[in-house]
């Protein structure tokens, strides 16, 4: 039997406005806490690959990528400049990426953490090569999406479609894949209620015994440098080769840095 796909309502327009605002205040808060967030609990120097969303490149994900590297991870980027959607070049030369990452390091499993769009070609990717990936993360992801005008830049995406094309081999199939479930591999979604950009129930997976859902507090487009944020990727990322805890919050994560996990099922 196939599963109905629900729908969404797109944020406001005014939580949508206020988004540059609200990253802006979570870059300041990033700046302030950074000595704090390298000092974290460190990894075991194993691959993660960082995937932008929509019209971002890797400059988007320097954060990110700064305070894991610092923490002993191999942290990568796509190099694959801005995201403006699956076009053949991008799905090729993510795939070519993810595998010569892996390759790199000894056929270990890759981790890969995705910030909004580029959480969509995360689970792709698992979904193609789950035992290649370790662990997948999303960042305000709407994975559950069936309509790109349920977003307030579905628009914007629909029009890009002539660059990343709709009826090309590959491409098609990251440009907008059916929502069939969680992933084969373990998945950590986190999401924000006060995101402008996608609706967040569009980001929230069924929660099992290896997929789980964590709120936090925030934008967006600061999804991928809020100290929480960072701060649940850190600490998922010391779950050992087949291993799995539910996340717990940490005594810090509290006030504007809270976080919540999120046991409703959709």
């Amino acid at each position: 039997m196939t599963r109905q796909q629900p729908h969404f309502r797109n944020p406001s327009t005014l939580t949508f406005a206020t988004e540059p605002v609200r990253a802006a205040g979570e870059m300041l808060a990033f700046t302030a806490l950074t000595p704090l967030l390298t000092r974290l609990p460190t990894g075991d120097g194993r691959p993660v690959l960082v995937l932008p969303g929509f019209t971002a490149s890797d400059q988007s994900t320097a954060s990110l990528r700064y305070v894991l590297a610092r923490l002993d991870y191999s942290v990568h980027g796509w190099h694959l400049g801005q995201n403006l959607g699956p076009s053949q070049r991008i799905v090729d030369g993510m795939i070519n990426r993810f595998h010569e990452i892996h390759q790199r390091h000894g056929g270990q499993p890759v981790t890969l953490v995705g910030w909004s769009l580029g959480g969509l070609y995360s689970r792709a990717l698992a979904a193609r090569f789950p035992e290649q990936v370790r662990h997948v993360i999303t960042l305000g992801s709407p994975f559950r999406l069936t309509r790109a005008e349920e977003t307030n830049v579905g628009r914007w995406f629909d029009r890009t479609a002539p660059v990343h094309g709709l009826r090309r081999p590959h491409s098609v199939d990251f440009r907008r894949e059916p929502y069939t479930g969680v992933p084969a591999v373990p998945s950590t979604a986190v999401f924000t209620k006060a995101d402008g950009v996608v609706p967040w129930r569009s980001c929230v997976d069924v929660p099992g015994p290896r997929s789980e859902n964590i709120e936090v507090f925030g934008s967006h487009c600061g999804l991928g440098f809020n100290p929480a944020v960072l701060g649940i990727v850190a600490d998922r990322l010391r779950l050992g080769v087949d291993e799995w805890r539910p996340f717990r919050p940490a005594p810090w994560h509290t006030g504007p840095y809270r976080t919540k996990v999120h046991v409703e099922r959709s």
